[in-house]
């Protein structure tokens, strides 16, 4: 059910002159080829883009959102087909891909409605004057994709695009390509103009390089790592080009005394393994209060040390592969420097079997401040366990990273919870829940996390231009 890929640019399909392997990551077997873009791509893409613009700036918000909402229609009808597709390239278990499916669904579905919503303003002022508030359409996005959600990630970027009045030309991920081409399909269908949405694959800096330059590029959307992000915002700040950057997370989770223990502590383990720990606000810093810590330690090993790991397409699996070999090494590094340096292994630790790129569920505990995870998202499932003696205490270990995207706490006190609220410094902070966002809030982060904000009522600002207009009746 692996889709044939290829580029999409002007309203068609087309395969490139060099192209690579796409590789299942539980099975290391090939599922395609990908098209890499070379200049010639890239420069069709952006006359495109550029033709696309012009058409979809003048079609009205209620039109837009028709297109939108039928393209998110034919995506939960294909779901089975789109999620077959995301296990087989990424590894996830089919029912988080289902899942993800749905998610990103409802991206588009809220994005839709916010494009009959970008309301101005009128502003009383003296007599004889006008004064209103305009928003439109930035222009041409460059948006960037990662490849830990397939079909979820693009969504985001196309949604708030789209939506606003864009046309954006999609970079996404050479290793889960598949998830975007399932996009584009729909809205081919949907009957979305040529030029708006265009697809390109290839080396993700020859593409940055060549993009981001263009004058006709006016946002660079990124979701990727903070490296990444300010190596792109750098190139954009040398053209005043605007960005939008979702970037790497390492999040803190405060237990506090008065918490359900084993309900926190299992839904922790759970949530850890998710997607492999491939998540930018997957829970990894644990700091626990040390008077519940031990009982804490033994819940949250033992549901993790039980984890079903295997191929996604299996029923029963709970966690799949890493999705690339390079992460292997990663982590297994980050486990050893950890141990080095005084922290105790619990649980996993190393490569699982010997096919595919399987890491096993991990669990230190006692971890130093000097030791590299603590400073360095781990980016897989690796949990780090530590005792806190009281709040103050938990809230500065949070802290303690150039990082801010999402946090969690577990407790009921309210003073702790507005306590947490105000000094926890994050984009996204969730209590007795480990669900860091839903298209209807927005997200993003803080410090080194990026800046802007994808979804709720904030996720279209980024996309727009704020136009203000002050008419007199008379010439002063």
């Amino acid at each position: 059910m692996y889709p044939d890929l290829h580029l999409f640019i002007d309203g068609k399909w087309r395969k490139a002159k060099r192209d690579v392997p796409v590789v299942n990551p539980a099975t290391e077997e090939e599922l395609g080829r990908l098209p890499c873009a070379d200049i010639d791509d890239l420069e069709d893409a952006l006359s495109a883009a550029r033709k696309g613009f012009k058409i979809w700036r003048e079609t009205s918000p209620r039109k837009r959102a028709d297109i939108i909402l039928k393209a998110a229609s034919l995506m939960r009808e294909r779901q089975e087909e789109i999620a077959q597709t995301i296990t087989a390239e990424h590894g996830k278990p089919l029912a988080q891909a289902r899942l993800e499916v749905i998610r990103g669904a409802e991206f588009f579905e809220w994005d839709a409605g916010e494009a009959m919503r970008t309301y101005g303003r009128v502003i009383p002022a003296a007599h004889g004057s006008k004064l209103s508030v305009h928003h439109h359409p930035i222009g041409v996005v460059a948006a960037f994709s990662p490849w830990n959600f397939p079909m979820s990630q693009p969504a985001r970027k196309i949604a708030g695009a789209l939506a606003s009045g864009c046309s954006i030309i999609l970079k996404a991920a050479e290793e889960t390509p598949g998830g975007a081409v399932h996009i584009v399909r729909a809205f081919e269908d949907a009957g979305l103009p040529a030029g708006v949405l265009n697809l390109v694959f290839g080396v993700p800096s020859e593409i940055s390089e060549f993009l981001i330059p263009q004058p006709d590029i006016k946002l660079v959307a990124l979701t990727g790592s903070t490296i990444v992000g300010r190596h792109l915002t750098s190139i954009a700040a040398q053209y005043d080009t605007r960005v939008l950057m979702e970037l790497g997370g390492h999040a803190p989770v405060i237990v506090c005394e008065d918490a359900d223990v084993k309900k926190a502590a299992i839904s922790g383990a759970i949530r850890k393994m998710r997607n492999a720990g491939q998540v930018c606000t997957s829970p990894t810093r644990y700091f626990i209060h040390e008077s519940i810590f031990e009982e804490f330690k033994a819940h949250f090993v033992e549901r993790a040390a039980a984890t079903i790991v295997g191929n996604g397409i299996n029923q029963g699996v709970e966690m799949g592969p890493t999705a690339n070999e390079r992460r292997i090494p990663v982590l297994t590094k980050l486990v050893e420097d950890a141990v080095a340096k005084g922290a105790e292994l619990l649980t996993g630790g190393g490569r699982h079997g010997d096919i595919g790129y399987f890491f096993q569920p991990t669990v230190l505990t006692n971890v130093p401040h000097s030791a590299q995870i603590m400073q360095e998202e781990p980016f897989g499932p690796i949990a780090v366990l530590n005792p806190v003696a009281n709040l103050d205490e938990a809230i500065a270990q949070a802290n303690a990273v150039p990082y801010g995207l999402a946090g969690y706490a577990f407790t009921n006190r309210a003073d702790y919870i507005d306590q947490m609220i105000d000094e926890v410094e994050v984009g996204n902070f969730s209590i007795n829940t480990l669900e860091a966002s839903l298209p209807e809030t927005p997200f993003g982060g803080v410090k080194s996390s990026g800046y802007g904000r994808e979804g709720g009522t904030e996720g279209l600002e980024s996309y727009l231009t704020v136009k203000n207009v002050w008419h007199t009746r008379k010439i002063v």
